[in-house]
């Protein structure tokens, strides 16, 4: 069930809501300052066909009929070990509009989304990759920009995790987070933290 919430800010009033649907999208223009993962006209395209996937859910911040600010959720992409556990979900972006930094949208977007009960069935995880991070506009080095979004991450229970996933070595400010839902099993969580670590289970098994 969708949701929403308002506030205002100095820029003017904020609506998040979600999960919102394709043609809700479709309906909507993109702020052109929405550029950290594609263009703005083709990452609408990307979110509309992410709200059809399967586990697809986009919470959306906008303004008037603009869209400032967005998360997304969705399966593991089929070529990484997480797609092999069936009880993970990943956060596969969030980003806010340089022209409304410092309205707090960040922080809304996730509490809105992390509050849908289906999350509590599952392990969320998000790969933080830092060449997706517009460390230029902010000013912040990279390690000031990873501390920042580890902190911002926690205030819906996301935590760091140990890995030797190779996407994440390949720069050492990258970083795992997950969150273990409420209603996530015992066993799915020990699947996961064994996975975490597959060089270690290899030369174990090995």
């Amino acid at each position: 069930m969708a949701q929403k919430i308002s506030y205002q800010s100095h820029l003017g009033l904020i609506v998040i809501e979600g999960p919102v649907s394709d043609n809700e999208i479709e309906k909507l223009t993109m702020n052109e300052k929405l550029t950290n993962f594609r263009p703005p006209k083709k990452q609408q395209k990307a979110l509309i066909e992410i709200s059809n996937l399967p586990m697809g859910m986009i919470y959306i911040a906008r303004h008037e009929k603009e869209i400032i600010g967005y998360i997304t959720f969705h399966e593991p992409d089929k070529y990484t070990r997480w797609s092999k556990h069936s009880g993970i979900i990943e956060m596969g972006g969030i980003e806010v509009s340089e022209d409304w930094r410092r309205c707090k949208i960040g922080e809304s977007l996730l509490k809105l989304g992390f509050s849908n009960p289906m999350l509590d069935k599952y392990i969320a995880i998000t790969m933080e990759f830092c060449w997706h991070w517009d460390v230029n506009q902010t000013g912040l080095s990279v390690w000031d920009y990873q501390r920042m979004l580890t902190k911002l991450f926690g205030c819906v229970g996301l935590e760091q995790v140990p890995t030797d996933d190779p996407d994440i070595l390949e720069h050492p400010a990258n970083v795992l987070m997950a969150r273990f839902g409420k209603d996530v099993s015992k066993d799915d969580r020990m699947l996961f933290e064994q996975m975490t670590f597959e060089s270690k289970m290899k030369s174990m098994i090995g």
